[in-house]
């Protein structure tokens, strides 16, 4: 029997949420490899998958790598279990991959930041509770993938994403107490001055991940952020809308406070393996909130977050008490102390 290729695509979460099942794979097999169409970010240091997996791009992968091996797109999507709501994405993956004919309980996601990945992260984050004079951090992920940005109007055709409307008004309760750092590529106003928030631009998901790591908790939608604050042990608030939990999250974790805001009302929509956009139109509304939603989430999250606690704040000015490699914040020996992104 000639060893399999497994070619991994999509974004982040569903690189994450192939993990497990590539783990269990690996405990029988030591001769297959990953070609990471989805980006290499997530089986970097990996101490088992690490080793089998190759970017996409990488120099010889036909010829030395997947010409003498079965090649295999595992698809969870069009998996009877999913799309029927018997499966996780990541117990899909797994049937898929390991040929399996039911779903079964898999470990978490385990992904590896590296130290000069979490000493920056930490950096980060002590920078922002500096700065905010906040002494307990939680990020904020408002957007899934679906988001669309028109000349400043933010929303989610697929309905997978928080209402801006929705989320600011989370946001603006909870700087109050707590350092707000928003996992977004899109600047928004929440409409409030009084206290800062911040947004920054971090381009790397491993950072991020680092970050969700060091936060004391995680607020965020069907995206790759829960699925990090999963695999990190950090406690999640998580709203879905049009996809089902049992699909996208973790509803029997008991570190997820989860509100399904679909819950009865939405249609299945079947994301690669038809065109059809009528589920979406019914699902138009299906991520919008009551106020008594809102209320739901901002007390999940502070009830996770706990007794707000500050410090004092620093003035974030440069300083020339060493010199640093770069003029890069994030960096850990960096002197510039300015974080980058904030809102006011």
């Amino acid at each position: 029997m000639r060893s399999k290729a497994f070619f991994i695509n999509g974004g982040a979460g569903r690189v994450i949420c192939s993990i497990p099942a590539l783990e269990k794979y690996a405990e029988n097999h030591d001769d297959f490899i990953i070609v990471a169409e989805g980006g290499m970010n997530f089986f970097k240091g990996h101490p088992v998958l690490h080793k089998h997996a190759y970017d996409f791009w990488h120099k010889g992968l036909f010829e030395d790598k997947l010409k003498m091996r079965d090649c295999v797109t595992p698809e969870p999507y069009r998996m009877w279990h999913y799309y029927n709501q018997k499966c996780s994405l990541a117990q899909a993956y797994d049937m898929e991959i390991n040929g399996l004919d039911e779903p079964r309980e898999l470990p978490k996601p385990n992904i590896r930041v590296t130290k000069t990945e979490g000493i920056k992260a930490l950096n980060t984050i002590e920078q922002l509770k500096n700065t905010t004079g906040k002494d307990k951090a939680i990020v904020i992920q408002p957007f899934g993938r679906g988001v669309v940005n028109t000349d400043g109007f933010i929303f989610d055709p697929t309905s997978r994403s928080f209402n801006v409307s929705d989320i600011a008004t989370i946001i603006n309760d909870l700087k109050k107490d707590y350092t707000v750092i928003i996992m977004s590529e899109f600047q928004f106003d929440t409409g409030e001055s009084k206290h800062v928030h911040a947004i920054p631009q971090v381009p790397d998901i491993r950072l991020w991940a680092g970050i969700i790591q060091c936060a004391d908790h995680f607020l965020g939608c069907d995206s790759v952020g829960q699925h990090i604050a999963r695999a990190m042990d950090t406690t999640a608030t998580v709203v879905t809308g049009a996809t089902f939990p049992i699909n996208i999250t973790y509803p029997n974790e008991k570190s997820f406070d989860i509100f399904d805001m679909g819950e009865g009302t939405r249609t299945y929509s079947p994301l690669r393996m038809t065109g059809e956009d009528m589920q979406d139109m019914e699902n138009d509304e299906c991520m919008t909130m009551t106020k008594d939603d809102v209320k739901k989430v901002i007390d999940s999250c502070r009830k996770r977050l706990g007794k707000p606690t500050t410090r004092k704040i620093v003035k974030q000015e440069p300083t020339q008490e060493k010199e640093s490699c770069c003029d890069d914040p994030y960096c850990p020996t960096s002197t510039v102390k300015t974080p980058r992104g904030f809102k006011q």
